[in-house]
């Protein structure tokens, strides 16, 4: 199963300059409590803004058109066909970014599982692909509040393929 997990503002952006967009703690938890245990697949410049490296209790792939690129705790790939081939039939797969990366899987997701934030950012350089009308039905929907751990109201948000 190919999942896409993301948190995405009402312009549909998702980052700046390699950082996220939005203190959101519930969201990291969510993020937390979804992928470990799983495969994350992620491209080399979201790979890089982690900023511990590899994401511990996960199988982490990195793609990458860097020759000779490694990191502890990664396996490189030089395309999503040969990432998502190196995973068995039964991996739960969570891509998390970057732009290109999304867009290149949306038509292999089988789930999102975003995080809606109420909010538009002032600057933005990765914006979340736009969803085609049709092609996603909802399933779960959660609305928060902001409060002291959350910078905005957001809405958690599962959707699975229609």
């Amino acid at each position: 199963m190919i999942t896409i997990i993301a948190a995405v503002a009402e312009n549909r952006a998702i980052g700046h300059k390699g950082r996220l967009l939005f203190r959101l703690r519930a969201d990291m938890r969510r993020f937390k409590a979804l992928t470990t245990g799983h495969t994350v697949l992620m491209g080399r410049k979201t790979f890089e803004s982690l900023p511990k490296g590899a994401l511990p209790e996960r199988r982490n792939l990195v793609l990458t058109r860097t020759e000779g690129f490694s990191a502890p705790g990664i396996e490189t790939f030089a395309s999503l066909d040969a990432a998502l081939a190196s995973c068995k039939a039964d991996e739960k797969v969570f891509i998390i970014g970057g732009s290109s990366v999304y867009a290149e899987a949306m038509p292999l997701a089988d789930r999102l599982c975003l995080t809606h934030v109420h909010a538009t950012p002032p600057e933005a350089d990765a914006f979340f692909p736009e969803l085609a009308p049709g092609a996603w039905r909802p399933v779960e929907s959660e609305r928060h509040e902001a409060d002291a751990e959350n910078e905005a109201a957001y809405t958690f948000a599962d959707y699975a393929r229609s």
